[in-house]
């Protein structure tokens, strides 16, 4: 039996892992002789491509900008497979706000990691609507504000937190006083929000070990997308801490996104070149070329449809 670890995205683990978790609970990895870790970063030590660089883990999942910034320093880690192929972020306001429209962020309050890209994305909804790209940052660091928070006046409105997943959390104010835009819905360049990936040096050395690992992988994101409760259990052994109503609740949100045309794990062409252009003019990358070699599809299984 061979050890793999597989690091996670996130603080914790959420619904956008539900596809792993459900084939390891089938024991579909243990089929092909693989015993599987999941496991989740500490952010002292840095996020998973930082380990993936270290190799202090097998697999990682990681965000598509962040991959492109690291291989302009180090070409070591490359994306095998596509988790989502929608952005996963929203901006989140209240109607007492009177913000009605992007445009309406300009010169308002906004709570956020103000990190270059999502900066740069906020800029960018807010110019796409036809508004001034000028705000206030109100610096959230990696915390998520909720619609609370916006009432009791610390922000007007708030980016980053994740349409499927936080934001389903109920919330004090009502439903229907709390506006919530994902941000493909309001004008984002296209992206794969998470891909999947590994260093070179595995893929050069045990591609047979990855085609494996991403078979069972697919079968497990294949079933969760058809049925995507039947994952809802295994959540309960994994965040306890969090309400199953929210795990229920995302779960169905979250499953379309693994998804492009019935299809799992492909790295678009389009989308990848489409998201590159865009992060070389806000500069946050240099090469506008880098992404042809930031990823294969080579070692994918043969498509499989839902």
């Amino acid at each position: 039996m061979r050890h793999i670890k597989v690091m996670l995205e996130y603080f914790h683990p959420w619904t956008n892992s539900a596809g792993f978790y459900y084939a390891r609970e089938q024991g579909w990895y243990r089929e092909i002789r693989l015993e599987i870790d999941f496991v989740c970063y500490d952010p002292y030590r840095g996020d998973t491509l930082s380990y993936l660089y270290r190799n202090e883990v097998d697999f990682g999942i990681f965000p598509t900008n962040r991959l492109f910034v690291y291989r302009e320093k180090s070409p070591i880690v490359k994306g095998i497979a596509a988790i989502n192929h929608t952005g996963m972020e929203a901006i989140q306001t209240i109607k007492s706000t009177e913000i009605k429209r992007p445009a309406d962020l300009s010169g308002k309050r906004i709570a956020m990691n103000p990190s270059p890209r999502g900066l740069a994305m906020v800029k960018y909804l807010i110019e796409q609507d036809g508004g001034k790209p000028e705000f206030e940052v109100v610096n959230a660091g990696y915390r998520e504000l909720e619609a609370i928070d916006l009432a009791n006046g610390v922000a007007d409105a708030t980016f980053g937190s994740y349409w499927a997943w936080e934001l389903q959390l109920h919330s004090t104010i009502p439903h229907d006083e709390r506006i919530i835009w994902p941000v493909d819905s309001i004008g984002a360049p296209k992206y794969h929000s998470y891909l999947l990936g590994t260093q070179e040096k595995l893929i050069n050395q045990d591609p047979e070990l990855i085609r494996q690992f991403l078979e069972v992988t697919e079968r497990g994101f294949l079933a969760v997308a058809k049925e995507p409760l039947i994952a809802a259990s295994i959540y309960e052994k994994i965040i306890p801490y969090f309400p199953s109503y929210l795990v229920e609740c995302s779960l169905p949100l979250i499953a379309p996104t693994w998804l492009n045309n019935g299809q799992w794990g492909e790295q678009r062409e389009e989308i990848m070149k489409e998201y590159s252009d865009w992060l070389v003019r806000y500069q946050i990358l240099d090469d506008p070329d880098g992404w042809k070699t930031a990823y294969t599809n080579h070692l994918l299984p043969k498509r499989s449809i839902v």
